[in-house]
């Protein structure tokens, strides 16, 4: 009787672990899955969006419980009848090699729209600290215009979650953003598994960063 109990408590510690096996084993799957003209075009966000719903930088600073409503709400508005990818850019640097379109969201969110054309060409929102950018969105462009993009990583979070929110509801696909922390029925084994989930999404986020940066192409010096 004391073996089965002492088994039996160690189940939720066995869910854990498995969660994490097959977290680690669908990161290895995406990654090798990646197209090589992608991973070698040296723009993160396209790398990450071709497989993926959002492009979280780390350089964002965006608070974890922003980080879950942001994928949250983008999976609600795709469950809904409105698929949507989004790409946040906070810095410079996470335009890879195509850093002369920082600041240029609109002209960015075409850029990474034909990047993605292959694999995808639904809507496209682009948000950067200075504005919006759509792509394959057309009659929406007007659902943004007055949305403040605030300075921090959560001011910028609110207006990502705001300009999607928008979004689906002027194409006729309202969505409710999701509260920030939800109570769950069993925190520890909840709280691990959504920590390998962001802690995959972060690592493909890594790893295109850093293979962007690998494929830039050299700088001429001397000029």
């Amino acid at each position: 009787m004391t073996d089965c109990t002492h088994n039996r408590a160690h189940l939720p510690h066995l869910h854990s672990l498995a969660a994490v096996a097959i977290c680690v084993a669908v990161l290895g799957l995406v990654v090798v899955a990646l197209p090589a003209s992608a991973r070698a075009d040296g723009d993160p966000a396209s790398d990450v969006l071709a497989t993926q719903t959002l492009f979280l930088p780390q350089d964002a600073a965006i608070p974890i419980a922003q980080q879950q409503q942001l994928a949250e709400l983008v999976q609600l508005a795709g469950r809904r009848g409105y698929p949507l990818r989004v790409a946040l850019v906070a810095s410079r640097s996470d335009l890879g090699s195509v850093t002369e379109l920082w600041r240029q969201p609109q002209t960015y969110a075409r850029f990474l729209g034909q990047e993605l054309s292959l694999v995808y060409r639904s809507p496209l929102l682009v948000v950067m600290p200075n504005g919006f950018g759509l792509y394959n969105a057309v009659g929406s462009s007007g659902a943004l215009g007055e949305i403040p993009i605030g300075a921090g990583g959560a001011a910028f979070a609110s207006a990502a979650l705001t300009a999607i929110q928008r979004l689906a509801a002027a194409a006729g696909y309202p969505v409710t953003i999701p509260p920030a922390a939800a109570t769950q029925a069993h925190p520890g084994e909840s709280d691990t598994i959504a920590i390998v989930a962001f802690a995959v999404g972060a690592a493909l986020t890594a790893l295109a960063w850093t293979a962007s940066l690998l494929a830039r192409p050299p700088r001429l010096t001397g000029r």
